[in-house]
């Protein structure tokens, strides 16, 4: 079974820039949507993502936090985007930038659309309680707030959320 181990914070300034060794285009959707999961009706997000030149079909367990069960598996190009267009909510654009910092791959989500103004950084780790040296960069940690996850944003976009929520980087 994969399991995904990763933390999420918000970004912090613009320094992280000078440090991105790549960029790379993102566009993805979900099957199913938030009030779904929220309901406990379904017990995984399942979402279609393009990613540059490659895209798959990933499923990812409910489960708030650090730990969640993860499957991907690689579509056809042509697939991908018929699936897009079935998928509930909004599309989900953004530039993902990586970033090395202290022997840790950082991938910076700058959101685009519905969601522009957003920037939060994941990184991915061994285990839970692995120990991160924090970039300059990082601000609040979101790791454990559901509206960060793309699965919400698709449904309820950044650019509706009120002066209160994006203003107090928790729930």
């Amino acid at each position: 079974m994969a399991i995904e181990i990763e933390r999420k914070f918000l970004v912090v300034g613009d320094d992280w820039r000078a440090a991105a060794h790549a960029v790379i285009p993102m566009a993805q959707g979900y099957i199913n949507d938030m009030g779904a999961l929220d309901r406990g009706e379904q017990k995984a997000s399942v979402r279609v993502r393009i990613e540059g030149d490659t895209a798959a079909l990933n499923l990812k367990s409910r489960t708030l936090g650090r730990s969640r069960q993860e499957f991907d598996y690689p579509v056809p190009m042509e697939d991908a985007r018929a699936l897009l267009a079935l998928c509930v909510g909004g599309i989900i654009d953004k530039r993902r930038h990586l970033v090395q910092h202290e022997g840790l791959l950082w991938e910076i989500d700058e959101f685009l659309g519905e969601n522009a103004g957003l920037l939060v950084a994941e990184v991915e780790l061994e285990h839970p309680d692995q120990a991160v040296a924090l970039p300059p960069w990082a601000g609040h940690e979101v790791t454990e707030h559901a509206r960060y996850y793309n699965v919400a944003l698709a449904s309820h976009p950044y650019s509706r959320w009120t002066t209160s929520e994006k203003g107090d980087g928790g729930d």
